[in-house]
């Protein structure tokens, strides 16, 4: 197991945000976190890697209490990548780079270079490695965020809406790649998405969050257009195209 959450809760200005939740994420497994604006989504990412401390229960990677650990500890641990970027003066080389910081010592060295230079490729970044990233669209930007947190080589990767602001084609492609890093390197990912379609096509299950709890956890397809309507509050239908749920409202 890479993942093992046992009843934790977080309180914002004594407000209840997450509220016993648990979960636990195997190896080479994608979780995708779903629910409305405002669940707890970004929030239980952030619980999990430290930023936000809950109020109660345990947050486990490989019988590691991350609760417990340095932050360059965790780091060496969790990749993450947030919703949101900040550019800076740094090119993209740089920036995905500074992703090796937790396995650096003293200097660089070679196998760091080439790492960066292999997630570079991946990514499809090469004609941009040498920009600036604070002179890239959201999108690539975007991309550099991922890149920088596949090369700390996690364990666990936490992804807080990752193909916000790419065009569809750059979706699939992160995606593709997320999913290939997860099985191939045996390593466990979760991730909070808004498109449903999307989260169903390449997570291998999802997670639907409620009023801070967990309302459901499926299989893609074992997802009913109940637990949507619960969820969401909208009654849809759920179709299948080539093995893959289609959510279409009513």
């Amino acid at each position: 197991m890479i993942l093992h959450i046992d009843d934790i809760a977080f309180r914002y200005n004594g407000k209840p945000v997450l509220d016993n939740v648990s979960m636990a994420v195997s190896k080479g497994e994608l979780v995708a976190v779903l629910g409305p604006n405002g669940v707890g989504k970004s929030t239980l990412l952030r619980c999990i890697n430290g930023i936000l401390r809950p109020s109660s229960g345990a947050v486990m990677v490989e019988d590691e209490n991350v609760l417990q650990l340095s932050a360059m500890a965790v780091a060496r641990r969790i990749g993450y990548v947030s919703q949101y970027q900040t550019a800076g003066k740094l090119t993209a080389f740089d920036a995905i780079l500074m992703g090796r910081r937790p396995h650096i010592r003293l200097q660089v060295r070679r196998r760091d270079l080439e790492i960066v230079d292999g997630a570079i490729k991946s990514l499809h970044l090469e004609d941009l490695a040498m920009r600036p990233i604070d002179r890239m669209s959201g999108g690539e930007l975007q991309k550099v965020a991922i890149g920088r947190a596949l090369v700390q080589e996690p364990r666990l990767l936490l992804m807080d809406e990752p193909t916000s602001s790419l065009d569809l084609k750059n979706q699939i492609e992160i995606l593709k790649l997320i999913r290939h890093v997860v099985r191939e390197h045996a390593v466990g990912a979760v991730m909070t998405l808004h498109d449903l379609t999307t989260a169903f096509r390449y997570a291998d299950k999802c997670l639907f969050l409620k009023n801070g709890r967990i309302h459901a956890v499926a299989a893609p397809r074992e997802i009913t257009g109940d637990i949507i309507r619960e969820v969401y509050g909208i009654p849809v239908e759920i179709h299948h195209h080539n093995g893959f749920p289609l959510v279409i409202p009513q």
